[in-house]
C-alpha cells in the first residue's frame, strides 16, 4: 500500500533555459486531483481538466518550475488463499487450494502513464488539449485473478 505518487506537469515543447533543456511548468494554484470520469468516458486526475491546464504556466526564462507538485493514485493489493488438507492414508494426501489475487478489485490509475514519448514521465503537459490534461493512460493494478489447485501427494 502506497501514497500517491507524484508527478510533473511537463512544459511541453517550450525552452525557458536554453534550446537544450526543456522546462517544466510552474504550479500557480494548486488543483484538486484524484480519479474522476470524464463525460468523454476518459478517466483524469482533475475533476475538471480545462480549469486545472490554467493551474500552470510556462516558466519565464531561468526559472525551473513545480517539480513533483502533483500527486496520482498510489498502490493497494490485497491478496488471499485458503487451503485445505486431507490424509488419505499415512503416505497419502489430497490438498485444494484457491488463491485470490487483487482481493478487492481495486483499481489504481498510474500517474506515470500518460506521456511515455516525452522526456518527462508524467501523465499532464501544457502541449495537451486542454480537455485531455491528465487523463489516465493506464493502470497501476490488474483485475481480480482467482486460481484453484487440487494436489495428490504420493
Amino acid at each position: 500500500w502506497t501514497s500517491g505518487f507524484p508527478f510533473t506537469v511537463d512544459n511541453g515543447n517550450f525552452w525557458p533555459t536554453n534550446w537544450d533543456e526543456q522546462g517544466i511548468a510552474t504550479m500557480v494554484a494548486k488543483p484538486a486531483t484524484g480519479h474522476y470520469s470524464q463525460p468523454d468516458g476518459a478517466v483524469s486526475v482533475f475533476p475538471n481538466p480545462a480549469a486545472a491546464f490554467n493551474d500552470f504556466v510556462h516558466p519565464f526564462p531561468g526559472q525551473s518550475g513545480s517539480r513533483n507538485v502533483v500527486r496520482g493514485d498510489g498502490y493497494m493489493g490485497v491478496d488471499a488463499a485458503l487451503a485445505k488438507r486431507w490424509a488419505i492414508s499415512e503416505s497419502q494426501g489430497l490438498q485444494f487450494r484457491w488463491e485470490v489475487f487483487n482481493l478487492f478489485n481495486q483499481v489504481r490509475f498510474n500517474a506515470l502513464s500518460g506521456l511515455g514519448t516525452q522526456a518527462c514521465a508524467c501523465i499532464a503537459s501544457l502541449q495537451q488539449v486542454p480537455n485531455t490534461f491528465g487523463s489516465y493512460t493506464g493502470l497501476l493494478t490488474q483485475p481480480r485473478v482467482m486460481q484453484f489447485a487440487l494436489r495428490y501427494e504420493f
